[in-house]
């Protein structure tokens, strides 16, 4: 993973996330980010599994008029 490091990160909101890879979308080859959850969920379960774009999950978002990374490396 040359672009993002693996690990815990924080979500602007506020929940801890863990990223496990790197994949491609096999239709676009855009590259994604599967990361789960490390907390609990009634609608999605225990420790939901994700993807998001890792351009997306790599950018700033806008809060309180400041940008702020949309998910902060926080821990190994």
């Amino acid at each position: 993973m040359s672009e993002i490091k693996s690990g815990k990160y924080r979500h602007y909101k506020g929940k801890l996330y863990e990223v496990i890879y790197v994949a491609r979308d096999s239709e676009t080859l855009e590259r994604l980010v599967v990361y789960k959850a490390l907390y609990d969920s009634e609608e999605f379960g225990n420790n939901a599994v994700w993807t998001r774009p890792l351009k997306m999950f790599l950018e700033d978002v806008t809060v309180n008029n400041k940008q702020v990374p949309r998910f902060e490396y926080i821990e190994k």
